[in-house]
């Protein structure tokens, strides 16, 4: 079997719109392979929560998504039907919403809802239905399990919330998690607890995980790879430790320095900013998407298709112009 659960090549989506054609994700690539959490990160709009919808086959109507490969498990998901689709969803992939206040039905219980991927992917009982479900409660930390599935959403902290959207994810044994920013709205505490939770299922269930998240705080603690997003590309990629000690793309650049250090920033220090917005997707786009930001900016970043560089044996790629010696020297500076 191979160890790579998802492959992806070349994932463009476009959506059209009044001021024309919105081309939100941009040729992405990635692999997701088995027991590793892969994080995408960027800021808001950056197209990570499209990436991982295009993914599920959960785009809106009138988002149209190609690509060269997308597969799982090596079936091809480009050609499924909305049937076997149905079929995969819940089942080898499952996803953890990002918002775990309104993502829950509330009109029906916990255990309504939690048995209800199992009943309809795998010939189990009912009876044997309610005990995974009451098994994964406990496995996610709720107390009093069994008491929990006549309960309904509202009746639920935030917090367990998420728990219990964890557990309904895992109900059927997915090869894959794809968790979308999986620690929005709740508080500090529960944030780190939700993580460790998530780290320690992924590597008990030895799943490939995709988390989706702008918050570099949280890939630093439980990704084993990184892909960093911006204005619709992958801009850069690699182990978790290549892109936070040696972060090569001027964007990954700036957005480690607006991160506080413990025991390094000191109080009242000013934070690392990035000036400028981001770039229109609408209509076509040439050059570097961050070239109006970048403070290394030439001439040549903003003409032409700037393609992935770096080192490909490693799988530390970035998408810049500068050579390699260039960005090491630009990293230099920024931390002087």
């Amino acid at each position: 079997m191979s160890d790579t659960i998802l492959e992806v090549r070349d994932l463009v989506i476009d959506i059209p719109v009044a001021a024309g054609m919105l081309h939100p994700v941009q040729s992405i690539s990635f692999d997701v392979k088995r027991g590793e959490t892969l994080s995408i990160v960027g800021e808001s709009g950056c197209g990570k929560s499209l990436t991982s919808l295009a993914v599920m086959d959960l785009l809106p109507l009138r988002a149209k998504r190609t690509a060269s490969v997308l597969t799982l498990d090596g079936e091809d998901l480009l050609s499924a039907g909305e049937r076997r689709m149905s079929d995969i969803r819940g089942n080898k992939m499952a996803m953890i919403f990002q918002e775990p206040m309104t993502s829950l039905n509330p009109a029906y219980t916990i255990g309504n809802q939690l048995v209800e991927a199992l009943l309809r992917h795998k010939q189990v009982s009912a009876a044997e239905a309610r005990t995974r479900a009451i098994y994964l409660l406990e496995k996610v930390g709720i107390t009093a399990a069994a008491s929990r599935l006549s309960q309904y959403p509202h009746q639920l902290s935030g917090g367990l919330r998420q728990r219990v959207m964890i557990a309904m994810a895992l109900m059927c044994g997915p090869d894959l998690i794809i968790a979308d920013e999986p620690t929005t709205a709740l508080d500090v505490t529960i944030q780190a607890q939700i993580l460790h939770l998530l780290a320690d299922l992924q590597k008990e269930f030895n799943m490939g995980m995709i988390l989706i998240t702008h918050d570099l705080g949280v890939v630093a603690r439980v990704a084993d790879r990184v892909a960093v997003m911006y204005a619709g590309q992958i801009v850069e990629t690699g182990t978790a430790k290549q892109v936070f000690e040696n972060p090569t793309h001027p964007y990954t650049q700036g957005l480690i320095e607006c991160i506080p250090i413990p025991g390094k920033t000191e109080r009242g220090a000013h934070l690392g900013s990035i000036p400028g917005i981001v770039p229109s997707l609408v209509g076509d786009l040439s050059g570097c998407h961050f070239a109006d930001r970048c403070r290394y900016a030439m001439d040549a970043c903003r003409s032409g298709r700037v393609e992935l560089t770096g080192s490909f044996e490693d799988g530390h790629v970035y998408r810049c112009a500068l050579t390699p010696q260039q960005c090491a020297a630009n990293l230099t500076k920024g931390a002087a």
